[in-house]
């Protein structure tokens, strides 16, 4: 089985169990998110990273604990990548408005973009 086939057939068995599933805009955002081309993950990643500025300083540190565990260990889309990682821990760390108001500014970038 090939590493997508094997990453699909993980996402489904852990289908709603996911931290952004609870949100339908955020479950979106981020699908839209890892569907897109690279090109639009590195332009996502900046406007991510700049939700730094509404997150406390205690939860930055808790993000690159998490970012040095699972980077090329997780098995999740964004372990892959060491920014992605940390913009997607950054968003899930945010509180809920945070995450909804960044889920749809995000989304509404994407759609841009295609």
């Amino acid at each position: 089985m090939s590493e997508e086939n094997k990453e699909k057939v993980e996402e489904k068995k852990n289908y709603g169990k996911r931290w952004y599933d609870k949100d339908p805009i955020l479950k979106e955002a981020l699908e839209l998110l890892r569907l897109s081309t690279d090109e639009q993950k590195e332009q996502a990643k900046d406007f991510m990273l700049k939700l730094q500025e509404d997150v406390a300083q205690d939860v930055i540190e808790r993000i690159y604990q998490i970012v040095l565990q699972y980077h090329g260990k997780g098995n999740r889309w964004y372990d892959k990548d060491p920014v992605m990682l940390k913009a997607v821990e950054t968003l899930r760390q945010a509180d809920p408005k945070t995450q909804r108001v960044a889920a749809l500014k995000l989304l509404l970038a994407l759609e841009r973009q295609a």
